[in-house]
């Protein structure tokens, strides 16, 4: 009985140890190469990355991207337009406007320049007379902005806008920037309407309503408004959603020109060469 015993055990054992062994070579068998291991984590993780990219980071990297010379048209901007210009203030400092001229673009040049005339009822831009100057001198069609302020009432502010700036025949229309929030919004929307009507009248010619998406949508979203062309500040996106047609899209905040040492804002005109000239001075 003993003997038996110890048999049966051996016996036993022996079965275990060589279902095991089996059972380790079935899993050896089932195991992927580790080399299929790594292009499986790469091919998921390449998803996940242009699914992060496009839904998280696509709008931030975009932020570090400087829309260098000719790469504007090819990288940095939306395609399918034509008609190009930047806006300047005393941010660009000193304006090398021979350099800007002579390395403009051949394709798709800079054809318009906004730049900066006067801020609320005082303030007149450091560089605007020698930058209004310049811009007609090397073949740039020109126009003048006013920033708004909410602390000078609109006829104030319209006074100093038509003692600084003389528009002349080919100079585009005038334009308001439009970025204050306001405290008291039927005073400002009061005030900016006194402005808007004032500088009409003056030069005889509608003024484009500068803005960004989100601030046009939620207070410049009265009728009256919609009177005038639109200027729209979206940065980052290859298209630009507003419920009316734009005339003006600031899309880049980060161009950099031939003459300028600083990062310019890059525009597009919603049409062509010829389709411009209906927003200049007869």
């Amino acid at each position: 009985m003993a003997k038996a015993e110890k048999k049966t055990i051996k016996r036993t054992g022996g079965r275990k140890n060589t279902s095991a062994r089996r059972s380790s070579s079935r899993k050896k068998a089932k195991e992927m190469p580790h080399w299929q291991y790594i292009v499986i984590a790469t091919i998921v993780s390449s998803i996940v990355m242009f699914i992060a990219y496009h839904l998280m980071f696509k709008q931030v990297i975009y932020r570090f991207t400087t829309c260098n010379g000719i790469k504007i048209y090819e990288t940095c901007i939306p395609k399918g337009y034509s008609v190009y210009g930047i806006d300047i203030s005393h941010h660009q400092g000193k304006i090398d406007w021979e350099k800007l001229e002579r390395e403009n673009p051949k394709e798709n040049p800079i054809r318009f320049v906004y730049m900066k005339a006067c801020e609320g009822k005082d303030h007149k831009d450091t560089q605007f007379d020698t930058n209004w100057k310049m811009a007609k001198e090397h073949g740039f069609t020109r126009g003048a902005y006013h920033y708004f302020s909410p602390y000078s009432t609109g006829l104030e502010q319209a006074a100093m806008f038509i003692k600084t700036v003389k528009i002349e025949k080919g100079d585009l229309a005038p334009v308001i920037d439009v970025e204050e929030k306001p405290k008291d919004r039927a005073l400002f929307m009061q005030e900016l309407k006194i402005f808007i009507a004032e500088l009409e009248q003056h030069y005889g010619i509608k003024p484009i309503i500068y803005s960004g998406k989100k601030y046009k949508e939620r207070y410049l979203n009265d009728k009256y408004f919609d009177r005038f062309p639109t200027w729209i500040a979206h940065y980052y996106v290859d298209t630009l959603e507003v419920n009316q047609r734009w005339t003006l899209w600031q899309c880049s905040d980060r161009g950099r020109l031939p003459g300028i040492n600083r990062d310019v804002d890059i525009n597009i005109f919603n049409g062509t060469a010829n389709n411009l000239e209906n927003f200049k001075k007869k």
